[in-house]
């Protein structure tokens, strides 16, 4: 087998900015739905709020880290198709061109797990695969003419997947239970039943959606490495606690859509979206880009107290939106907030810069994670 070509780290830096570009769109496209008094942009953003964060911020990172795993110049086409997506919705909003760049990106990073199951394969790259079918399958919708509201069942099948095939593969090093993978096997085609049955017979399939979100949170909370290293100290505390925080909303996710069915609008929508996508996918950012950062870049980010802060805002600005603004409805509370959301995730990047550039030693990650890192996995 030949040996892989490390990709030029100045070749993933505008994939990288691509991807804080669309984070910061997506976050102004937040502000805007929630109805906070800023100027609004010509291009209506509030309907590609969710593809921008999903696909143009996450997708890419995730994209990203694949591509220098693998270490094949020809997969930053991956995150480069899905960053230009992103810039492509900022400029012109839900446009043909846009919607075509984000499914030719998942296609390229199908390809990229392709390439990986070659050199090793497994069932946690297996689940990795399956969250690139979802997001093709998402993308594919849209431009299908489905609403946004009817993808996220993929969507969310994209994150969810690509984050416990990396945690299975963690488990297997520390745990060695005789039936994970048979039980992880099983959870994952729940989830991909439920997903499929939501767009197959929207009225029924998201219960079963729900109760596979609930399989796969199950799954996590018996065999994941977090349960153990929260009783430890310093990063893989940190790490820990944003893992289970992060579990817990996931389950309150599974909880309403197995309890409440379908929902492309509302309150119950709103809270159910935002477990997911806020409260799993961006607490396993924010505990993961130590790891991260110097995986891809090559750049420290030293753990420091201090990123706790956002964490909690993080979570507590989520709870407070859930609890009073979605299920209480009170809309002033909703709205504030939502724009604590917004302050965290701003914030974290502003610590992690800070923290970065603080740090003037190069880093050179450990070699399984300069050679399996992935976005809020490790």
């Amino acid at each position: 087998m030949s040996r892989p070509v490390a990709v030029p780290v100045r070749w993933r830096l505008p994939a990288l900015a691509t991807a804080a570009a669309a984070l910061l769109a997506g976050l102004y496209a937040g502000l805007l739905l929630l109805g906070t008094p800023i100027p609004a942009p010509p291009v209506a953003l509030e309907q590609v709020h969710g593809p921008l964060m999903v696909l143009g911020f996450v997708g890419t990172l995730i994209a990203l880290e694949r591509a220098v795993a693998l270490g094949a110049r020809w997969a930053l086409l991956a995150p480069t198709c899905s960053g230009l997506g992103g810039l492509v919705l900022v400029a012109t909003g839900p446009s043909l061109a846009g919607k075509v760049l984000l499914m030719s990106a998942s296609v390229v990073l199908l390809g990229i797990y392709r390439a990986l199951w070659r050199r090793q394969p497994g069932v946690a790259l297996l689940a990795q695969a399956a969250g690139a079918f979802a997001w093709y399958a998402a993308a594919l919708l849209w431009l299908a003419g489905y609403p946004v509201a009817e993808t996220v069942p993929w969507l969310m099948v994209f994150v969810v997947a690509t984050i416990a095939g990396e945690r299975l593969e963690l488990a297997h090093v520390t745990l060695r239970h005789p039936h994970t993978e048979r039980w992880f096997l099983t959870v994952l085609a729940a989830l991909l039943a439920g997903a499929t049955a939501s767009t197959l017979w929207p009225s029924t399939g998201p219960h079963l959606l729900g109760a596979g979100v609930l399989a796969v949170t199950a799954w996590l909370a018996i065999f994941d490495v977090a349960r153990h290293t929260v009783r430890a100290t310093a990063l893989p505390r940190y790490v820990a606690v944003g893992l289970l925080s992060g579990y817990g909303w996931l389950a309150l996710a599974g909880v309403l859509w197995t309890g409440g069915g379908p929902v492309v609008d509302g309150p119950r929508y709103d809270a159910t979206l935002h477990a997911v996508f806020l409260g799993f996918v961006m607490s396993m950012i924010f505990v993961h880009a130590p790891v991260i950062l110097p995986a891809v870049l090559r750049r420290p980010l030293p753990y420091h107290r201090v990123l706790y802060v956002p964490l909690a805002v993080l979570h507590t600005s989520l709870l407070v939106r859930v609890g009073l603004g979605d299920a209480a409805g009170m809309e002033q509370v909703w709205r504030w907030a939502g724009v604590a959301n917004v302050a965290a995730v701003l914030s974290f990047a502003g610590c992690a810069v800070a923290l970065s550039l603080r740090q003037r030693k190069p880093a050179r990650p450990p070699t399984r994670v300069r050679r399996r890192v992935a976005v809020g996995v490790s």
